[in-house]
């Protein structure tokens, strides 16, 4: 009687934390992607570089789905300075052109 008790027990555990996982992410608070089931490996938004200005200023150049973006922030928000092509063959590392 004692295995079963056991076995019960494992699959109540493992049951909880599947609910737990499945309420997570239905919420947004979580994310759950297996490498390989996406379909594409590729990633679509990185941060190539951060230049800090003062202590609350910063530039921010972002590669997001082959462009390249140059973003401003302060306290008061965001904003974009410049877009352009991605070019990862220039001798810049791909800045824009």
């Amino acid at each position: 009687m004692e295995p079963l008790q056991q076995a019960t027990a494992v699959f109540v555990v493992l049951a909880l934390l599947g609910i737990t996982f499945y309420w997570l992410r239905a919420r947004g608070m979580a994310r759950f992607t297996l490498p390989g089931l996406t379909g594409s490996n590729q990633r679509r938004l990185q941060s190539i570089e951060r230049l800090p200005l003062t202590a609350q200023h910063s530039l921010h150049l972002v590669r997001v789905a082959g462009r390249v973006v140059l973003i401003a922030v302060s306290p008061g928000g965001c904003s974009v300075l410049d877009r352009g092509d991605w070019n990862a063959s220039s001798p810049e590392e791909g800045l824009p052109e």
